[in-house]
């Protein structure tokens, strides 16, 4: 008989829970297989598990009940409000309980995000496991558990009580870009869509159904889960579908979406793996066109890739898929889930989101360095001069002249990097979660990923004034 020795801490935190109108104890679940989800919701490889763990709550909806114990990394992941967002980004409908103080995480033993650990009907902790995959390893336990407590297991669903959607047109915007009429496309990643805007805020067209899937076709056919990334080449609109894997391409004349590279599926390569040979996507999450190639973040293997844009193909350009803050030639190099690009000349400016960098890629000589950054819990919210500055887990960039401009996203600032005097300062605050930026029209337009919002922010005095986005009946 499958069963745990050592009685399961009790899950009580002073910072309270969420996506439930109530605490819950480990008392209170006796009768049920519990799943116990450490995450903090930055980490790329934590949001990779939510799909896993949405399978076993529906396979097991009878008998398994899965707590969300949010041990954050960063300062602004300790928040109840920051992490009832990210419930919302992703979609989960179970209960958290914030665990800001690493209470649960140390009583538990957990080392790395994300771990699960299993608990018996009982009480106990039969084991734990840290890493993706989570599925195919726990199944065979919660099944095994069914099993051998079926006469003491309780079988009536527990309803949580769980956030919901808030009413607006956007829902959780990210990336941006615009062409060359000073039209804006804009990923709505929240509602599963592309739109197309002037820069009045009126949607233009809207590409996608709006529902969560994986399907291409015509505009109001074609689905997309979770979008960032894009960028434009001639007719043609190219789209990170981050939790999708995969790139997608838009015909703009023919009102057709495509699947370029990637096929849905996690695929990992690391060090010296599959270089030189067609690789698919993992969790992309910027795109950025430089002549006959697009560079792609690939922030889930931590790697740059590079698509050729006459095959399609994607290729590995620089990282060995080790998260880490390295520098030096592409291959040897490594980074942090990098999450936004930008170009300056010959060189590629990374924003390297987990080690809160900016990294940069010299295209002609191949060398990786970095300009600001010291490593993955190296964090904070300090201007001034490089050797000293801090971000924390910045997302996009933006070039203007030799200046960089950064959403320095859970600091809820736009920042800006004076590379030629090596120094940074605070342009405009009291964002939430700024997620990208782009210069038009003399203003820096920048999406405010966690209040649904599009700002146009004053380059001078970083004052800000909301895009009101409006959609015509017809659409």
């Amino acid at each position: 008989m499958l069963t745990g020795r050592v009685n399961a801490p009790d899950l009580t935190t002073s910072h309270g829970w969420l996506n439930t109108d109530r605490d819950w104890s480990i008392k209170e679940l006796r009768g049920k297989i519990v799943l116990l989800d450490f995450w903090t919701f930055g980490c790329i490889n934590c949001q990779h598990i939510v799909p896993d763990l949405k399978r076993l709550e529906e396979e097991y909806k009878d008998v398994l009940v899965v707590i969300g114990v949010h041990s954050a990394k960063f300062d602004a992941e300790k928040r109840s409000e920051t992490i009832k967002q990210a419930i919302l980004k992703f979609g989960i409908e179970h209960p958290v309980v914030n665990d800001a103080n690493y209470k649960l995480w140390d009583q538990y033993g957990v080392k790395a995000w994300p771990t699960i650990v299993l608990i018996d009907p009982n009480g106990k902790v039969v084991g734990q496991h840290a890493g993706e995959g989570v599925y195919d390893t726990v199944h065979p336990y919660i099944q095994r558990l069914k099993n051998d407590f079926k006469d003491v297991l309780n079988y009536e669903p527990i309803n949580f009580h769980v956030e919901r959607k808030p009413e607006s047109v956007l829902y959780f915007p990210s990336k941006l870009i615009s062409d060359g009429e000073g039209n804006i496309y804009l990923s709505d990643s929240g509602n599963n869509r592309v739109l197309k805007l002037n820069q009045q805020g009126q949607v233009l067209e809207i590409i996608g159904s709006g529902e969560q899937g994986f399907n291409n076709g015509g505009y109001a056919d074609s689905t997309f889960y979770e979008p960032h990334g894009l960028a434009l080449h001639n007719s043609t609109l190219y789209i990170a579908d981050t939790k999708n894997n995969a790139i997608r391409k838009v015909d703009l004349k023919h009102r057709m979406v495509t699947t370029a590279a990637g096929t849905g599926e996690l695929e990992y390569y690391f060090l010296d793996e599959r270089y030189d040979e067609p690789v698919n996507p993992n969790s992309p999450w910027d795109l950025f066109i430089y002549g006959q190639s697009m560079f792609i973040a690939s922030a889930g293997n931590h790697q740059i890739l590079r698509m050729d844009l006459e095959t399609d193909k994607v290729y590995r350009f620089a990282g060995t898929g080790r998260e880490a803050l390295t520098d030096g030639p592409l291959r040897q190099a490594a980074f942090n889930q990098p999450s936004g690009l930008a170009i300056n000349g010959h060189v590629l400016y990374v924003a390297d989101a987990e080690a809160s960098a900016i990294r940069t890629v010299n295209l002609d000589t191949g060398m990786v360095l970095t300009p600001l950054g010291r490593g993955l819990f190296d964090f904070g919210d300090v201007d001034g001069d490089v050797d000293d500055a801090l971000l924390q887990h910045c997302v996009g960039l933006e070039i203007i002249d030799s200046d960089v401009y950064i959403a320095d996203t859970y600091n809820g600032k736009i920042k800006v990097l004076d590379m030629s005097r090596g120094r940074i300062h605070t342009l405009a605050n009291n964002l939430h979660e700024p997620n990208d930026l782009i210069f038009l029209n003399g203003h820096l337009w920048v999406t405010s990923t966690n209040s649904h919002q599009l700002f146009k922010v004053d380059m001078n005095t970083g004052e800000k004034e909301e895009v009101v986005i409006t959609v015509n009946s017809y659409q």
